[in-house]
């Protein structure tokens, strides 16, 4: 096996779990750290997405890859899945928050509660367990990286009409990985959070849109395209390529930041 990035193992000994791991950003980054010697726990639903990701895992370096079918709003099944992991494994190191969902997309007064909750548990409770349940073992080891998957919404743009629930879980995420920096440091845990813009993955399908959306949406003029420094939405690779930086000893010094990866997008609007 040969590593994308020059003979680099700077993950070799080392235990991530990545949630939301069977597709897009989360099955790009458990390719790149397998590439790069880390040992994954694929933390998402088993379906044939995140099957053939832990094949091919182990197809590129046999038992670095291990599938856990949980749901990351469960707190029984996330404890469970955690302790499986570091059992399997013998330990953990990193820990990439990357689960979610687009949830259902209207005006506030028409969005069913139930809608609204669903969208908080997944994003939000999901990243608290993720966070509750993995700190005890990074502790354990004496150092660590967590690294949670944000938004531009909520955070830098707030014309996407609709997406409240979305745009709350986002803000609350980047508040929890700020807390949990300096609640850590002490410990040698770096918590960092992303906040990619438009990247071609597949979680529009969890997006439930409203009729009445239109009813809310203030018309916004746009020059040519909505990434200035690409022709489209941003790859997943590109997500993991940062995510891998901030949970290799290269960002040793960097925690509490909160990083935009959105080729500009954000500065639109």
């Amino acid at each position: 096996m040969t590593p994308t990035n020059g003979n680099r193992q700077r993950f070799a000994g080392k235990t991530a779990i990545i949630t939301g791991a069977g597709s897009g950003i989360g099955r790009a980054t458990a390719i790149q750290m397998a590439r790069e010697g880390a040992n994954v726990a694929l933390f998402d639903l088993i379906n044939d997405r995140t099957s053939q990701v832990e094949s091919k895992l182990n197809k590129m370096r046999e038992g670095c890859a291990l599938a856990v079918d949980v749901d990351t709003s469960d707190p029984a099944r996330m404890e469970a899945a955690v302790q499986k992991a570091v059992r399997h494994f013998g330990g953990l190191d990193i820990v990439f928050a990357n689960a979610g969902i687009n949830g259902s997309i209207g005006p506030i007064e028409e969005l069913n509660v139930e809608d609204w909750q669903r969208t908080l548990n997944i994003n939000l409770n999901g990243t608290f367990l993720s966070l509750k349940y993995t700190i005890p073992h990074l502790k354990k080891k004496g150092k660590g990286s967590i690294i949670i998957t944000s938004s531009i919404n909520g955070n830098r743009r707030f014309t996407s009409f609709g997406w409240s629930a979305y745009s709350t879980t986002k803000a609350g995420q980047v508040a929890l990985a700020k807390m949990a920096a300096l609640e850590l440091a002490k410990f040698k845990i770096r918590v960092n959070v992303i906040s990619p813009g438009a990247i071609s993955t597949n979680i529009d399908q969890s997006t439930e849109a409203s009729d009445d959306l239109g009813s809310i949406v203030i018309p916004i003029q746009f020059p040519e395209g909505q990434q200035p420094l690409a022709d489209g939405p941003g790859k997943p690779e590109d997500v993991g390529n940062l995510v891998c930086f901030l949970a290799s000893d290269e960002s040793a010094h960097i925690t509490g930041a909160q990083i935009v990866i959105d080729g500009a997008e954000s500065l639109l609007t």
